[in-house]
């Protein structure tokens, strides 16, 4: 079943790229809905790393010894501070496992 529910999604996922992407199908999306599309990958994102970073067993936990919660925050400001992808990966990564092995 998993590995049918699997195949599934890959068909539906490349169905849906390759109706927008392909130069010869004469398929376009207006402007409002361009627009619209904009907003979708930061909202995947968002609801796939504030679970991660605020929840923990069912509740919420925004302690200062939450590792999620100082790496996320490192990466922020190092993200701000640098505009480097490679330095605000390294360092919140970093601080991420040193903060699981000490913690």
């Amino acid at each position: 079943m998993t590995l049918i529910t699997i195949l599934l999604l890959a068909v539906i996922t490349f169905s849906s790229r390759y109706l927008f992407l392909h130069p010869g199908i004469p398929l376009r999306i207006g402007a409002k809905l361009s627009s619209f599309l904009s907003f979708s990958a930061p909202a995947v994102l968002t609801a796939i790393w504030v679970p991660i970073i605020f929840i923990k067993d069912g509740s919420l936990n925004i302690s200062p010894d939450n590792p999620y919660l100082i790496a996320a925050t490192v990466a922020v400001v190092v993200s701000i501070k640098t505009k480097s992808v490679y330095i605000t990966l390294a360092s919140s990564g970093v601080v991420f496992v040193l903060l699981r092995v000490f913690l």
